[in-house]
């Protein structure tokens, strides 16, 4: 999709200097599905803990010391 943005010049180089991108295009997709997979991410750290009926990280621990 197409889309005109107003990028600060600064933040737009260092995006391109951390991603190591070789355009402006793959920067912002980079930092886009970056920032996307952070949130993902704290979604499932959030849900930590808060499976009933879930195995504990002792049981999984003996199940992957059996035969």
């Amino acid at each position: 999709m197409k889309t005109t943005i107003d990028i600060p010049d600064r933040e737009l180089r260092d995006v391109v200097r951390f991603t190591g991108a070789s355009t402006k295009r793959e920067a912002v997709v980079v930092a886009i599905a970056d920032y996307n997979r952070r949130r993902r991410l704290a979604k499932v750290a959030d849900q930590f803990g808060t499976l009933s009926g879930f195995m504990t990280r002792d049981e999984l621990a003996r199940l992957r010391q059996e035969p």
